[in-house]
């Protein structure tokens, strides 16, 4: 297989996985390196960025549809909203640390937008987070073979 393909579909994943897309880039990306045929930091970049920017459409979702979410077509339950909101009004821009967590990171950054936090600080803070978690399992998945 191509690697531009192999590289793309890796950031595809990762990037629908920051949507409410149902992916598993950590499942994709841990393939990748047991096969030992690309570069662990080219993977763990190209996830992040996937998934950083999948996140960023979440935050522009949040910035024009929180209007609508009394609607049922609404891709956020209201708990899992409600939930996000409260932590955000808590915590403020620093609970994006937590947006690589399944369940409540892509509501966080949902709410990140409804909440007009500025772009810069939202990747800033979101980019650590998710860069991190692939870290992680880079690191998890290297140290065990």
């Amino acid at each position: 297989m191509d690697i531009l393909a192999i590289y793309g579909g890796l950031f595809a994943l990762a990037f629908a996985a920051a949507t409410i897309l149902p992916a598993q880039s950590e499942a994709a990306l841990t393939g990748l390196l047991t096969t030992g045929s690309f570069s662990p930091a080219i993977l763990v970049v190209i996830s992040s960025l996937g998934n950083v920017l999948g996140s960023v459409v979440n935050w522009g979702l949040g910035r024009g549809i929180e209007h609508f979410r009394e609607m049922l077509w609404f891709p956020l339950c209201p708990e899992t909203l409600n939930r996000a909101t409260n932590w955000y009004h808590h915590y403020g821009r620093w609970s994006l640390l937590l947006s690589w967590l399944p369940i409540v990171g892509d509501p966080l950054t949902v709410v990140a937008g409804v909440f007009r936090e500025p772009l810069w600080s939202f990747v800033a803070i979101v980019a650590v987070a998710k860069l991190s978690r692939y870290l992680v399992v880079a690191g998890a998945v290297l140290g065990l073979m």
